[in-house]
């Protein structure tokens, strides 16, 4: 029996792996009308985020400089709702690929998962920036900035997102893995503080984010580019499935779980 830490410690790297198994088997086991309530919730915590980075971002400097890591400190209320409050975000779920190779979930209970929270995920961000477009925020400063980061992000090529989605979702599913290594509340905060404002910082790519950022853009005056905006989110998703499922999850399994997934 694995010994388990004291009151108060951190839970160790192969504890760590075996709980996010365990949480892939519960998420996989939810039902359908839960896991889309739950995933509409984060596709809203998740552009709750995303809109503070845009307030701070305005007056300042987007591409550059010290104010962006103020926005990645804001930005990260996104995950840390999701985590500590509770709720699907697709591209934490990418970690349930370790439940998966295991054979403790099918590859079909995966993709029903990835799916559904992948749709409600869109719903609730894209649903929140209607919200924002109707609340005269953006009939501002705050809306010109909204415009300028939907704008930047549908001129991204093709390569470019995808590497930035891998490297974005790499950092997310760090975030998420280190908040299986906390015991309270305030650890599991501090967890995801610094990578989320590290790939907000870095300019990367999120999937969820970026279903929020887009309408709030054409809400706030830029033209709707269906077919930019499509491709965009095409391209940072496959990206941000392999920097979570390839780069973290498969990594760590390997590492602390080895051949036999034991």
């Amino acid at each position: 029996m694995t010994e388990m830490p004291a009151q108060g410690d951190a839970y160790r790297p192969a504890e760590i792996a075996r709980l996010i198994e365990g949480a892939g088997v519960a998420k996989a086991a939810l039902p359908a009308a839960q896991m889309f309530v739950l995933a509409l919730l984060a596709g809203a915590f998740i552009g709750f985020g995303a809109a503070a980075y845009t307030m701070v971002m305005t007056g300042a400097d987007t591409a550059y400089g010290p104010a962006r890591l103020l926005g990645g400190l804001v930005f990260s209320l996104g995950l840390i709702l999701v985590i500590v409050g509770g709720a699907e975000l697709f591209t934490g779920n990418a970690l349930m690929v370790m439940a998966a190779v295991d054979g403790r979930i099918s590859a079909r209970q995966l993709l029903r998962n990835w799916g559904i929270v992948y749709a409600g995920n869109l719903i609730g961000a894209a649903g929140l920036a209607v919200a924002f477009g109707l609340s005269g925020l953006l009939d501002g400063p705050m809306g010109a900035t909204a415009a300028k980061i939907a704008a930047a992000k549908g001129a991204l090529p093709p390569v470019e997102a995808l590497v930035r989605g891998v490297l974005c979702n790499a950092l997310v599913c760090l975030a998420v893995w280190l908040t299986f290594a906390a015991r309270t509340a305030t650890g599991k905060i501090l967890a995801i503080l610094w990578p989320i404002s590290a790939f907000v910082l870095l300019g990367l790519e999120h999937s969820v984010a970026n279903m929020f950022f887009f309408p709030l853009g054409w809400a706030a005056g830029t033209p709707a580019d269906l077919a930019a905006a499509t491709a965009n989110l095409l391209w940072v998703t496959l990206g941000n499935i392999l920097g979570g499922a390839g780069g973290v999850a498969l990594a760590y399994r390997f590492a602390y779980l080895g051949p036999t997934g034991r």
